[in-house]
């Protein structure tokens, strides 16, 4: 029912996407990079931003929500209508690679995100169990948000596997 409703959305070539993951990964610098912003100065962020861009004929409306303890309860606030989840995760810390994989495996059990594409930018994601997730299409791409490699590239994927559920073309 959700892919019927989402494929009514024909004509606006709209995709709603969140970036999540834990505080430091790299969300904000990640978007800001996207955006051909300045990412000399990211400070954490508090609640959430929204940057909205034309990419390959799609209007992607980016949703980068802090990823600090004690705002990831809030997480489940922003679920509604999205097409593509993108996970990021810090891979030189080691010490939380279980926290990142339980919140993930966690957002992957929310009926909200049920059919939304799964694109996690790191590297050395084979940590984090991907293997065993079959509920999502899923692609994992090593990234920097300091030089920008393959930020590009992950945008392709989620654009390419999201337009298939969402568009009747």
């Amino acid at each position: 029912m959700l892919s019927i409703l989402r494929k009514a959305r024909l004509k606006d070539k709209e995709m709603r996407i969140l970036m999540l993951g834990l505080d430091n990964a790299g969300k904000t610098t990640i978007v800001k990079s996207i955006m051909g912003e300045d990412i000399t100065t990211v400070s954490p962020t508090l609640g959430f931003i929204i940057k909205t861009i034309d990419y390959d004929g799609y209007k992607l409306n980016i949703w980068d929500v802090g990823g600090q303890k004690t705002l990831r309860s809030y997480w489940r606030n922003y679920f509604e209508k999205t097409d593509a989840l993108i996970w990021v995760v810090d891979a030189t810390d080691r010490g939380r690679v279980g926290d990142c994989k339980e919140e993930l495996h966690g957002l992957l059990m929310e009926e909200r995100l049920s059919g939304a594409s799964l694109l996690v930018f790191a590297n050395k994601t084979d940590k984090l169990d991907l293997r065993g997730i079959r509920s999502h299409g899923w692609h994992i791409l090593p990234c920097s948000a300091m030089t920008g490699a393959n930020l590009k590239e992950g945008l392709r994927w989620v654009v390419d596997d999201a337009k298939s559920r969402l568009f009747l073309y």
